[in-house]
């Protein structure tokens, strides 16, 4: 089905929306309206520029509207959301952060947080293997956290957190502390050299001047170079580290492996209800 088939909203449409700021990068509304079209959903995904100062108004206003039923929620809004809802999972009372809100039959709004999950998944279905090695992730933000909080999850057994902003990776750390002790590490000078994955979980990227994150040339030969970047699909770090002949995986994958994981969170074309608020196994 090609991309440009968006569904012709009616009086009757469901609406969701994903928020950010900047916006203009997210390829979600794209993916869940294909979603629509094919299952026969009578729903359509906008996006939705929202500043910080303003967000929580466009939150509320949002959830507000009788006929909008779910929100999905990118940089930099994934922490300040958590609080805007009734009801977090265990994976958002994990990490602070959340990547989509719901609203519940009873006109409450419960949130979750896939990113991570959805990342992970993207790694292991390439072969990853996160036992085998360090694991060093740039960036502590709304995904940062949640992708460090999944590596874990699936068996990494040392990872390393970087941030430029002063005391981030340390929040991090010790947010996950309680379920892996000693397992996060916070040095400014991660073992780039010994990585098994090297993780670009910032927003450098997004722009053509922006500077790499890390340099691809301190990695050893094998070290797979991940990005969560998926405007431009290839970023200047994914492009330099191909050119070293280090495996890649694009920001689209995280994506695309969430939106099951959406469907069934929004409950799109399912009458049964799945509780997705247990705790973090």
């Amino acid at each position: 089905m090609p991309d440009q088939m968006i569904p012709s909203p009616e009086g009757a449409t469901r609406l969701y929306a994903v928020i950010g700021d900047p916006v203009t990068q997210v390829l979600a509304p794209r993916l869940m309206n294909r979603l629509f079209a094919e299952e026969g959903i009578d729903a359509v995904m906008v996006p939705v520029q929202a500043s910080t100062e303003r967000l929580s108004a466009v939150v509320e206003g949002l959830k507000s509207m009788g006929n909008c039923d779910g929100i999905l929620v990118t940089i930099p809004h994934k922490f300040a959301v958590a609080h805007l809802v009734e009801r977090r999972s265990g994976m958002v009372e994990l990490t602070g952060a959340a990547n989509a809100l719901r609203r519940d039959p009873d006109g409450t709004w419960s949130a979750d947080n896939f990113d991570g999950r959805g990342f992970v998944a993207g790694l292991l279905k390439a072969g990853q293997d996160l036992r085998n090695g360090p694991v060093v992730l740039f960036g502590a933000g709304g995904a940062g956290v949640a992708i460090a909080a999944a590596l874990l999850e699936r068996g990494a057994r040392e990872l390393h957190v970087v941030d430029p902003v002063l005391g981030k990776a340390a929040a991090l750390a010790e947010r996950l502390s309680g379920r892996w002790p000693g397992a996060v590490h916070t040095s400014a000078r991660p073992p780039l050299e010994d990585a098994a994955v090297v993780i670009n979980a910032t927003p450098l990227g997004l722009r053509a001047e922006d500077p790499l994150p890390f340099e691809p040339s301190a990695l050893r030969h094998g070290t797979r170079v991940a990005d969560i970047i998926m405007k431009p699909a290839e970023t200047r770090l994914l492009r330099e580290a191909a050119s070293l002949g280090l495996p890649v995986q694009p920001g689209i994958h995280m994506l695309a492996e969430q939106i099951g994981l959406y469907r069934e969170f929004f409950r799109l074309g399912e009458e049964s209800r799945v509780d997705a608020f247990a705790p973090v196994l």
